[in-house]
């Protein structure tokens, strides 16, 4: 299958001094759908946001068949959908609608064009009668899938979700799992809460240290490092 991210030898050293990636290699074909493991600090999340040039360090990046470089990097960010563990820091016009609808005007669509596609979006996130609603109306689990319905707009080739069940009670994971797990999209999936991980993936790699300690078959590498299924 084709690969939309491949990744060698990649470092990162925060202006700090603290070298958060020590050369990571990491593939990700379309359509498959990992899980980033690993305790706090280990860098997860500073490797996720080398994918669509947020942050830039040494080695190899590429997505979608591009470099993740200066001169592709609109590119990229139109193939890379990314939603945060907070919600909140993606959602911030008056209504849902226009909230979804916010970044395809940036690309051009017109007016008209961007609230029919926002609308479709927030069908599909099963949000379609929420348009009107005020995002801070909005309970964690609407707003989540209001933030996933503003990515999925944009028709991205891979969604990253970092810690997506934070604030979830457990209808709302649910519900989640549900619908991700029906996106045709790749995904990579940071996250400690191992039963939404087995719900969505089958392969996991183990951050430590800024280095993959471990990668293969989920409830392999999660028994490795003795994380409990049964527990978040």
């Amino acid at each position: 299958m084709p690969a939309v991210v491949e990744v060698r030898g990649l470092r990162y050293r925060y202006p700090d001094g603290t070298e958060a990636l020590k050369g990571i290699d990491f593939d990700l074909n379309e359509g498959e759908s990992v899980a980033l493991l690993g305790p706090n600090g280990s860098g997860k999340s500073t490797f996720a946001l080398h994918l669509n040039g947020l942050l830039r360090g040494q080695g190899e990046v590429r997505v979608c068949g591009m470099d993740v470089t200066g001169a592709s990097l609109r590119d990229v960010r139109r193939k890379v959908g990314l939603v945060f563990q907070d919600s909140d820091t993606q959602l911030f016009m008056p209504t849902v609608l226009e909230d979804v609808a916010f970044g395809l005007l940036n690309q051009g669509l017109s007016p008209e064009g961007a609230r029919k596609t926002a609308q479709t979006a927030l069908e599909l996130v099963g949000m379609g009668r929420s348009s009107e609603r005020g995002p801070h109306h909005l309970s964690a689990g609407e707003k989540k899938r209001v933030a996933l319905a503003g990515i999925l707009a944009l028709e991205p080739d891979l969604l990253i979700l970092d810690e997506p069940t934070t604030f979830l009670d457990p209808p709302g994971q649910r519900a989640l799992a549900d619908l991700l797990r029906n996106l045709p999209q790749a995904k990579i999936l940071i996250t400690h809460d191992m039963p939404f991980a087995r719900a969505i993936c089958s392969r996991a790699v183990f951050f430590h240290e800024g280095c993959v300690a471990a990668e293969g078959k989920l409830e392999t590498v999660a028994a490795r490092f003795g994380w409990d299924f049964s527990t978040h």
